[in-house]
């Protein structure tokens, strides 16, 4: 699937992020010669940023040593070490293939997961404009039957981006409009089946139960499927992102993360905690609110964005 990766656009939406990181970090290092003192505000700034502690606290132990053998003094050295040391850590974050790894199988099954109100819905929509962008036709499953309104919600969104959708009944079986949406994907040969699901608390044993139903009855239909399976996260929920990963990755493996709200936070270094901990690629990052503001996650753009310092310096 083929995402239009805009620097500028990645740039505009991690303005928060940047001005927290990239900008806060270089104003209190601008000029300055490094000392044990400036240290240790660096490892507290990139904590508050949701870097997390270990990956902190390990990237500014390195830039000490580098400091007490004297190869690093000037602040804006350590702006630079620090910019490479994110990269070299997120190295091997970004997938070979940008964007949803939807594969050669028809239809290709997307699987899209998430707790309440972290935009799921709206960001389905945003996946599944996307995919039509690229070429390839897509069919919603509108799983989420639990929360009032959610199956109106994704159909306005269908009939405004002139995509087919599958719907039940409100409170109707979501693993039985799965059902019928994956027997329809079969039937009218499109590209990729999107399933929306409901959102549900990553704590919640018998919520959670029901989603490896939805996922068991679309293998069943469609072998080998789901070929994706997306978690959506907010990332202005900080550290509470990895429990709900991790949760959800147990329950039914887990294997992309679209990073919504990206552009609503100054705590972006959560990719890299999310990196550190579970090792599960960030695929996508929405950085703002209509249905092209999604893009395909990049370690090295990601980086630049947040220590970029103009929206005209755009790195070779």
């Amino acid at each position: 699937m083929v995402f239009s990766s805009a620097f500028d656009a990645i740039k505009r939406g991690l303005a928060r992020t940047a001005a927290a990181v990239g900008a806060g970090l270089r104003s209190v290092l601008h000029g300055r010669t490094l000392d044990d003192a400036l240290l240790d505000d660096i490892e507290t700034r990139l904590v508050a940023a949701d870097v997390g502690i270990a990956a902190s606290r390990e990237m500014v132990s390195a830039l000490r040593a580098e400091f007490r053998a004297g190869r690093v003094c000037k602040g804006e050295d350590a702006l630079e070490f620090l910019k490479k040391a994110m990269k070299a850590r997120l190295a091997g974050a970004t997938p070979v293939r940008p964007g949803i790894a939807v594969t050669d199988a028809r239809p290709a099954v997307v699987l899209v997961v998430g707790v309440n109100g972290v935009g799921k819905t709206t960001s389905v929509a945003k996946i599944a404009k996307s995919i039509r962008d690229s070429g390839r036709s897509v069919l919603l499953a509108a799983a989420d039957t639990y929360r009032a309104g959610a199956v109106a919600q994704l159909t306005i969104w269908a009939e405004r981006l002139g995509i087919e959708i599958v719907k039940g009944a409100e409170r109707a079986d979501p693993a039985a409009v799965t059902f019928d949406a994956a027997q329809a994907a079969i039937a009218r040969e499109v590209d990729v089946l999107l399933i929306d699901t409901a959102g549900r608390l990553h704590n919640a044993s018998d919520l959670m139960r029901q989603l490896v139903k939805i996922r068991d009855v679309v293998r069943r239909v469609i072998p080998g499927s789901p070929h994706e399976t997306l978690l959506v996260l907010d990332a202005t929920s900080g550290q509470n992102a990895i429990a709900q990963a991790r949760s959800f990755h147990d329950a039914v493996e887990v294997t992309g993360i679209f990073l919504a709200k990206m552009d609503g936070t100054a705590r972006g270094g959560v990719v890299i905690a999310i990196h550190d901990s579970l090792q599960i690629p960030v695929k996508l990052i929405g950085v703002g609110e209509r249905p092209e503001d999604v893009q395909p996650f990049d370690a090295g753009r990601f980086i630049d964005a947040v220590f970029a310092e103009s929206a005209t310096t755009i790195p070779a």
